[in-house]
């Protein structure tokens, strides 16, 4: 009964809501998340991203798990990433570590969050008309360094998601598509999945030692989050993707000017 009283119906709803979207999308987690803890509810910017860290680092386990038992994780690749994700989120935690005992990190969050959500719904709109035009100018066996820019992709991905618990999914598929264009999707989906777990753990660690973590709001998220995802998954092939993601991204268009003006 004690534990029932800790979970807040508003914050469960929220949960359910994004957790369909991202059954019905694949995206949305952390772009929707985030940004409705600071709007709607007033969450402290750090801590709605602290939170929501924790709380993509346990569902994505999951998700690393089966896909694990599918075979459809490179683990080579995930072990690329994190060489640029683990120290670039280990640095950009201590960044904001120092910021935060100035007063500053607050506002850097807030930015940074809002210009992550508009970058996603730029990718959930173009991201196949992009991938089209650069394929063009790429070797059909991508690029001559691609080791090296995934290294640097997983670094520019652990500070981005570590400052607003962004841009793992959308962008980091997006360029995973760019620079090995002959593997097979769900292996880079897999992949990435996989590469999110350390990273997202990594940062919400940082945040928890920062004192910005609401374990309570955790609990309620994924009390809604985890049968919404189950909902929008099962009926998810009987919804057409060209309605859902172009009226994902408007809603990604508004909340991110909000945050950014």
């Amino acid at each position: 009964m004690d534990l029932l009283a800790t979970i807040n119906p508003l914050y469960s709803a929220s949960g359910f809501a994004v957790g369909l979207l991202v059954g019905l999308t694949g995206v949305g987690g952390g772009s929707l998340m985030t940004p409705l803890l600071v709007l709607l509810f007033g969450i402290h910017p750090a801590t709605a991203v602290g939170t929501d860290l924790l709380y993509a680092a346990a569902t994505k386990s999951v998700g690393t798990a089966v896909h694990g038992f599918n075979k459809t994780v490179d683990w080579t690749l995930v072990r690329r990433l994190a060489t640029g994700s683990v120290p670039a989120t280990a640095v950009t935690v201590l960044a904001l570590y120092l910021l935060d005992s100035h007063g500053g990190a607050s506002k850097l969050i807030t930015t940074v969050l809002g210009v992550a959500v508009l970058i996603t719904a730029a990718m959930l709109l173009f991201r196949n008309w992009l991938l089209r035009v650069l394929s063009r100018h790429l070797p059909a066996e991508g690029p001559k360094h691609a080791v090296a820019l995934t290294v640097l992709t997983g670094a520019v991905l652990g500070v981005l998601v570590t400052l607003s618990s962004v841009g793992a999914g959308a962008l980091g598929v997006t360029a995973l598509f760019l620079l090995y264009p002959r593997m097979q999707a769900n292996r880079i989906v897999g992949s990435d999945i996989a590469h999110a777990v350390p990273l997202t753990l990594l940062a919400g660690a940082g945040h928890w030692l920062m004192g910005s973590v609401n374990w309570l709001l955790l609990g309620s998220l994924l009390t809604g989050s985890i049968p919404g995802i189950i909902v929008g998954s099962v009926i998810a092939a009987r919804v057409p993707d060209g309605f859902i993601r172009p009226a994902l991204a408007c809603v990604l268009v508004l909340v991110g000017g909000r945050l950014v003006f």
